[in-house]
């Protein structure tokens, strides 16, 4: 399939600026793949669709306050930072993303903080806007990290044109997120309260917890033609021995298996046995999921409502099938469903 294929007009006003008022209760639109219906409904109504003994496949990552504005020495000029890894925790070594980037050159020193509370030299060059990074910290990592998240803000994507609020720091973040890696956060997840958590594990519905590290390749643009050729950046992932005995005992008693979310859907995928089955994995994967693909683990996905011509809406079609995917996103519109992080979820069985 080509790229101009998952193309759509999405009026701006339905980018989502903010989260519904309570989790749970974002609008959900359930698309059944093998009967084409499509259902409206209440997102804490999945209660009544998952049964005991169906497993939720969660990512746990945990978004870190991963962009930063500070000042470059003697010109004093603004500029930004966005952390997106940790290269080397000893030496204090970050891959970053800096703007304007024209300006950062190696060997220039920033500046953190009112009171410059933080220092860091540029070591390095990765890409056009892209930089390696050394914190000049005299603590350890973990006060380096503690003053990383004072002076950091939460990473909201550039599509919510506002500033970061002090909500924002609860609400980009899954009430299960546990492992710190994240620089996005995994948005299918937010949904999940910790009230319907309970009543999901109440009716029976088991949790299975995997980690991915969300990074900004997840959203980065596609801009080849040929979906064959595009390359995904890779993110870290971990699946343990306690999550694949969850899901394998799912599939063996014929139950549903549910991706929150395209991260964790990808994850599966990265780490399928030879007989079909989930194992455990540690590592990374670039994995790009498009259509024509044969899924092996999952039979449910929760996930968001995406950007055109993005790898998320392309992975989404795989799954639920490109007619009926257009054909939910058309009257996703029309229903006037909101869109992206903070926006509603869909369902697809």
């Amino acid at each position: 399939m080509k790229l101009s294929q998952f193309d759509f007009e999405l009026p701006q006003k339905l980018i989502a600026q903010y989260p519904s008022d309570r989790r749970d209760e974002s609008r959900l639109m359930v698309v059944r793949r093998e009967t084409g219906e499509i259902e409206h409904r209440v997102f804490k109504d999945i209660i009544d669709i998952f049964d005991e003994g169906d497993v939720l496949i969660a990512n746990n990552t945990r978004v870190f306050p991963a962009r930063l504005y500070g000042r470059k020495e003697k010109t004093g000029a603004r500029i930004e930072v966005f952390l997106l890894r940790e290269l080397n925790g000893e030496m204090f070594l970050w891959d970053v993303l800096v703007d304007p980037a024209r300006k950062i050159r190696v060997g220039n020193k920033l500046y953190f903080g009112e009171n410059d509370d933080l220092v860091a030299e540029v070591v390095d060059n990765t890409t056009s806007r892209g930089r390696t990074i050394r914190f000049l910290h005299e603590g350890d990592g973990e006060s380096l990290r503690r003053l990383l998240e004072r002076l950091g803000e939460t990473p909201l994507p550039k599509y919510i044109h506002r500033t970061p609020e002090e909500t924002d720091k609860d609400r980009y973040q899954t009430v299960y997120a546990k492992e710190e890696g994240a620089v996005a956060a995994p948005t299918a997840g937010l949904h999940f309260s910790d009230e319907l958590l309970k009543r999901l594990e109440i009716k029976g519905v088991d949790m299975a917890e995997l980690t991915l590290h969300v990074g900004l390749g997840t959203f980065r643009s596609i801009e080849v033609e040929d979906l064959s050729k595009h390359k995904m950046d890779a993110e870290f992932f971990r699946i343990t021995q306690e999550a694949v005995d969850k899901v394998n005992r799912a599939i063996d008693n014929k139950k549903n298996v549910v991706a929150i979310g395209t991260t964790s859907m990808r994850s599966v995928e990265s780490a399928v046995s030879a007989t079909g089955k989930l194992k455990t994995e540690e590592g990374w994967t670039n994995l790009f999921i498009h259509p024509p693909y044969d899924f092996h683990v999952c039979n449910a996905m929760i996930t968001n409502f995406h950007l055109p011509k993005t790898s998320l809406i392309i992975m989404a079609c795989a799954f639920g099938g490109y007619d009926l995917m257009m054909k939910a996103y058309k009257e996703a519109i029309k229903k006037k469903y909101r869109f992206f992080s903070y926006g509603d979820a869909m369902l697809i069985i």
